[in-house]
């Protein structure tokens, strides 16, 4: 039977919804049991709020002063070391988290790693995307190898919480933490708004907006319907947004319930961002934009007249 560890994503104590989207990843295998585990300087809060999963058995925590920052290099030998306690498969989000922990995890249990698994065919069989999305490959995996793999979190809904009281306990990892790499600092934004990668509701401006004050309409008009903000990436690459609200294949992986896309033509890399969302609304003077071709409803017209009589509407 298979037993699976799942790594926990977290920030300032709180648990990211990602967790819970790869244990609905881990429940279609059919696992004999699901463990989270947490890494931080103190676990006990982010533990409680995984123990409330449905379908996790149980919480481990390794509460440690070196675990304060989500450091790769520290977190793997840690996982590695847990992992070999019997463990069929170890998960983690396809997020900048898991795309950077996994791989060392996977180096150190000398295994191949299976990438943004998006459904699941068997207990070492999983599909996934290439070609920027345009083809589902099958993957299999030994059967006789721990199976370490990042879950495609915007093809799998949360996993409900609040009915479930997984029991939580201490693990003992006797491993030596590498010392070459060390936190300095994190930046990031602060908004009040919804995180891009778990919300419902997004709205993203393009090249199209021509500068970061124009993309304020972008802003006035998420905040009017509590969205998040997003950017394709010729927006990032010219300065209207920072990094961190790309949407696409280089950027984050979405899937909320609505997707409006505005100024921005469609590439194929922006799109294999937004695949999995709901219903999209395309706003774009070209009518021939790729983005009408996987929009649900679309505007043509000047966006710098539609979006504010759009907010006005609202």
């Amino acid at each position: 039977m298979s037993k699976i560890l799942i790594i926990a994503e977290h920030l300032d104590g709180k648990l990211n919804s990602s967790t819970a989207r790869c244990v609905s990843a881990a429940v279609a295998i059919k696992p004999e049991s699901i463990d989270v585990l947490v890494l931080a300087a103190d676990a006990a809060s982010v533990a409680a709020e995984a123990a409330k999963i449905d379908g996790v058995n149980k919480v481990l925590t390794v509460s440690r002063a070196e675990n304060a920052h989500a450091l790769a290099a520290i977190f793997a030998p840690q996982v590695a070391a847990v992992a070999g306690n019997g463990y069929s498969h170890v998960f983690a989000p396809s997020t900048t988290f898991g795309k950077d922990l996994m791989p060392r995890v996977a180096a150190l249990l000398g295994v191949a790693q299976v990438s943004d698994v998006m459904s699941v065919a068997g207990a070492h069989s999983f599909q996934r995307p290439i070609y920027a999305g345009n083809a589902i490959i099958t993957v299999e995996a030994p059967e006789s190898s721990v199976v370490v793999a990042t879950i495609r979190t915007a093809s799998w809904p949360a996993a409900a919480a609040g009915s479930a009281n997984a029991a939580v306990e201490a693990a003992t990892v006797e491993v030596s933490l590498p010392s070459h790499t060390r936190f300095v600092e994190l930046a990031q934004g602060k908004s009040d708004r919804p995180d891009l990668q778990g919300a419902s509701k997004v709205v993203s401006g393009g090249r199209a907006l021509g500068s970061s004050e124009n993309f304020e309409i972008i802003y006035k008009l998420a905040d009017k319907i509590g969205a998040a903000v997003g950017a394709s990436r010729a927006a990032v690459d010219a300065g209207y947004v920072p990094s961190d609200l790309q949407v696409g294949q280089t950027g984050k992986i979405i899937a909320p319930e609505l997707y409006v896309a505005i100024g921005i033509s469609g590439a194929i890399q922006h799109l294999t961002g937004i695949k999995d969302a709901g219903t999209i609304v395309a706003i774009n003077k070209d009518a021939e934009a790729p983005i009408f071709e996987v929009a649900d409803f679309g505007l043509v017209g000047d966006l710098f007249k539609i979006v504010p009589e759009l907010e006005a509407a609202l």
